[in-house]
């Protein structure tokens, strides 16, 4: 792609103001949230934020409800910063979604929507009510009938005069969904006046109603009656991830009906959910996906019961699984970005550049939330929003596009000026230059082009690879590096050395406590290099300072020899001479043996004293790792890691742990926690970032108060599954008999399962029974389940959905089979039989089936007795009415 010359000038001194000005797009600090302003508050103006950092500074405007804002028109609005302040809201005029643009030169961003909403709650009209006359014994309902209002309320009944407050039992209940007051069984103490009292959770103003007489009938007493079920719950409640929903139920009845809970599927309640107000409220906190399902209130008294149903459905909010990083890609390059966001209903997305819907073409093609444009043009830079949406909200990421057109140019990636290496080895010159467009790159050596051969070849990054150097190798190397912008040119000097190598090498010995040794480490090296001799002991560098009364360094210049005065026990071990230059290092190792008796162990304790016996214990730091490191399973978003804890005998002393480490696979950072409990056998990580069954690096290491022991050998463990997103496809149910159908599928693909599938779950129903009522469970990847025990002639609905350790999926589409009716109940009649010596003949009436049967579709014989032949004979004919069999034996058996 060519570059028109104003393209350049313009890249050129974008170029020249980025090294010094570090531009950058906005990027939000602080986005508007939703509010709500009490109608009447004493504060007369409301504040939305909006605070974004960019170079240059951002400047802002406002959208309500999509339509521009001008505070310079329009009074009731200033910006303050990127703030807007909304002076003297107005209810009619304010209300709706806000939305801030921050702009810079590099682009725009959109922030999230913000409602601002009007809490009110306005008085009752001042008019009389009617008086509720009532039997003795009979249930009631006093009407509320709050005024008009916005934002939420509670509810609250004042009995004949304040402050007397109705309390609520199993006689009387105030629902917080209507505001009504139910009485189930009216008794003398309740005749009087009731005033419903209410209250804005927001505003805290409260209204009273006007009151209502409650008055008894004179004729007579209510009789017993069932329950009657008044305050009920929605067929279908759709909860948030997380919320808390209440169930509220109570019936009218005499006597006083009883209130229970229950799930419809008969599952037992988990141990977060509350009955409160004498079970009139069913509470469940923190709403999660197994909390779905069908809940029912059953209402009891002696006279009867009644029950009332209703389905608790799941949503979530799309949440991030991976957001957009900016990007600075060279021109004409491929542009790749994916967003991707958890959520139920599953999220759609969309993408906006500068605050506007992108526009596709060609080169720009969006799929399942990814961005492809292809061969990118210094137009294609600005700000991309992804975003993702379900119908219970929107979330946006963002990110800057920075499409670079430049010359080649070493200064931020010069070449080395100088490379030593020994003859032999292989070298690789780098040259990295940065350049938009990728600059093609050549070799000289000196005046002369460098030319692959058998040693000389060029690598993909554009560097120079010399392998089995010589020297007639060295020399200067330049690197031209060019692209239609221009050409660069680094060099690298190349210096060729003769390899160290070690002449006399420390040996193994064998000596006693006390005596003195030499470790010799003599080497021969190319005189053009200076040399530096290091000793290790057990694998820690050895401090001749720290360590002098002991260890010395003696030799000459081309010599590292270490002397060991005095040796002890403790310098038994591995001594290992390293020998470096700047071009190489070579090592050599030995094992020093000393012999003597054994040092005593260090603070020793006298733990037990009996007459005859005496336990000792002393300390150090532990030695061995916990064993049978895995993990694995777990609740979404976590990750779950398992090992066998370390015995008593192996812990050292006191103070005993664990120190957990674990890390995504492919990065580099492990991640630490400690667990202070030395039998605690897991430890469980949660955090909403976990990508559902993604692989995790883990160890264990464990540590006493003396210090820490070593770590576990690093093991692979899946994260937490997620339940399965997809429902299986291809379903399909055929009637097999008059009491069995098969349901048949195709598997759900291991890269959209979400995880390990254990199996599928096929529910069916009849059209006179509760969906889903009855379920069957195949293990593994099964792909056909068989449905026993079903009625005859009989219309089954059937679904079928995978299942993991973390829940079940979407049900697939329903279809349905009809089970076949019932075989003839009766037999053929007037059956006779001729034999002869070879044939029998055999003659039956035919069956009739009755509306109810199936068709008759042919006969079975059946042989009895001990007759060397067939023992079944089909007979696929419905309408045969006889059969002649040949070939019998010569004498037939008695009974036949």
């Amino acid at each position: 792609m060519m570059l028109s010359w104003k393209h350049l000038i313009l890249l050129s001194f974008i170029g020249c103001l980025g090294g010094e000005l570090l531009l950058q797009g906005p990027v939000f600090i602080r986005e508007p949230s939703n509010s709500i302003f009490p109608v009447g508050s004493e504060d007369k103006k409301i504040t939305l934020n909006c605070e974004a950092r960019g170079n240059p500074s951002p400047h802002y405007r406002w959208q309500l409800n999509g339509s521009d804002i001008n505070p310079s028109m329009e009074y009731r609005y200033k910006l303050n910063g990127g703030n807007l302040v909304v002076i003297n809201p107005n209810r009619n005029w304010d209300t709706g979604s806000y939305q801030c643009f921050a702009t810079n030169s590099l682009g725009t961003i959109v922030s999230r929507e913000a409602k601002l909403q009007f809490a009110y709650l306005e008085n009752f009209k001042t008019k009389m009510r009617s008086t509720v006359s009532v039997r003795e014994g009979q249930g009631v309902v006093l009407l509320c009938g709050p005024p008009p209002h916005s934002g939420e309320l509670s509810y609250a009944w004042i009995f004949n005069e304040y402050p007397s407050f109705v309390e609520e039992d199993s006689r009387r209940f105030v629902s917080q969904e209507t505001g009504h007051l139910y009485i189930a069984k009216v008794e003398p103490s309740d005749v009087g006046n009731y005033t419903c009292v209410v209250t804005s959770t927001v505003t805290n103003t409260r209204v009273l109603g006007s009151p209502t007489p409650l008055v008894l009938r004179s004729d007579g007493v209510m009789g017993e009656y069932e329950p009657k079920i008044e305050v009920q719950f929605p067929e279908t409640l759709p909860v948030a991830k997380g919320a808390t929903v209440k169930l509220e139920c109570f019936a009218l009845g005499n006597p006083v009906p009883q209130i229970n809970w229950r799930r419809s599927d008969g599952l037992p309640f988990s141990s977060k959910i509350k009955l409160r107000k004498f079970n009139g409220v069913l509470e469940i906190p923190n709403f999660q996906q197994e909390d779905t399902g069908s809940y029912e209130c059953v209402a009891e008294n002696s006279r009867g019961r009644n029950v009332a149903r209703g389905r608790l459905t799941y949503y979530a909010k799309p949440h991030w699984v991976q957001l957009i990083r900016d990007v600075e890609i060279a021109v004409e390059d491929n542009l790749f970005w994916e967003c991707r966001a958890s959520g139920k209903p599953k999220p759609s997305y969309r993408w906006l550049k500068n605050g506007e819907a992108l526009v596709l073409e060609e080169r720009i093609q969006i799929e399942n939330g990814a961005l492809t444009i292809s061969n990118l043009n210094v137009t294609d830079s600005g700000m991309f929003q992804c975003i993702a949406e379900n119908k219970h909200g929107l979330i946006y990421s963002s990110a800057e596009l920075k499409v670079i057109a430049s010359a080649p140019d070493f200064s931020k990636t010069p070449m080395k000026k100088l490379l030593q290496v020994q003859v032999g080895s292989m070298v690789s010159l780098d040259c990295k230059p940065r350049a938009s467009p990728k600059a093609l790159r050549s070799w000289k050596r000196g005046d002369v082009i460098v030319q692959e051969n058998e040693r000389i070849s060029f690598l993909k990054d554009g560097g120079l690879q010399i392998v089995n150097v010589t020297k007639a190798d060295v020399g200067t190397y330049t690197c031209i590096a060019e692209n239609q912008f221009g050409k660069a040119n680094g060099t690298t000097r190349l210096v060729v050395t003769e390899p160290t190598r070690i002449t006399l090498a420390p040996s193994n010995m064998d000596v006693s406590v006390g005596e003195s040794v030499i470790l010799p480490c003599q080497v021969q090296h190319d005189p053009l290099l200076d040399i530096m001799f290091t000793w290790y002991f057990n694998g820690a560098l050895t401090d001749f300072k720290k360590d002098g009364s002991h260890f010395e360094k003696v030799g000459g210049s081309s010599s590292g020899d270490l002397m060991i005065r005095n040796i002890q026990l403790k310098h038994s071990g591995k001594y290992v001479c390293m020998v470096q230059t700047g071009v190489d290092s070579v090592s050599s190792a030995a094992d020093l043996i000393v012999r003597g008796s054994p040092g005593p162990p260090e603070n020793v304790k006298v733990d037990e004293i009996t007459d005859t016996t005496a336990q000792l214990s002393w300390k150090e730091v532990p030695e061995v790792p916990p064993s049978e490191v895995s993990g694995g399973g777990g609740s979404r978003s976590e990750l779950v890691i398992t090992w066998d804890p370390v015995p008593e005998e192996l812990q050292n002393g006191e103070g005993f742990g664990y120190v957990v480490a674990f890390r995504p696979l492919g990065v580099t950072n492990w991640i630490q926690t400690v667990v202070t409990s030395p039998d605690t056998p897991r430890y469980v990580f949660r955090n909403e970032s976990i990508v559902p069954f993604s692989l995790y690096e883990v160890k264990v290491g464990v540590y006493n108060n003396k210090g820490e022991g070593p770590f576990s050998p690093v093991t692979t463990v899946f994260s937490a599954e997620e339940e399965p997103t997809i429902a299986p496809s291809q379903v399909s149910a055929n009637s097999l008999s008059s009491s069995e159908i098969e349901v048949s599928w195709n598997t759900i693909p291991w890269k959209l399962s979400n995880g390990h599938l254990l199996g599928y779950e096929v529910r069916y129903w009849n059209k006179g029974e509760e969906e889903s009522s009855s379920k069957v469970k195949v293990a593994g990847n099964e792909t056909s389940a068989r449905l026993r025990g079903l009625k005859s002639n009989v219309a089954y609905y059937t679904a079928v959905r995978a299942y993991n350790s973390a829940g079940a999926g979407p049900f697939s589409t329903t279809v349905n089979a009809t089970t076949k009716k019932t075989p003839p109940s009766q037999p053929p009649g007037n059956v006779v039989w001729n034999a002869t010596d070879t044939k029998v003949l055999l003659n039956w009436e035919q069956v009739k089936a009755m509306e109810n049967e199936s068709e008759v579709t042919g006969y079975k014989i059946n042989r009895v007795g001990a007759c060397p032949i067939s023992p079944t004979v089909q007979m696929p004919n419905p309408d045969e009415l006889f059969h002649r069999r040949s070939s019998l034996p010569s004498s037939l058996p008695p009974g036949f």
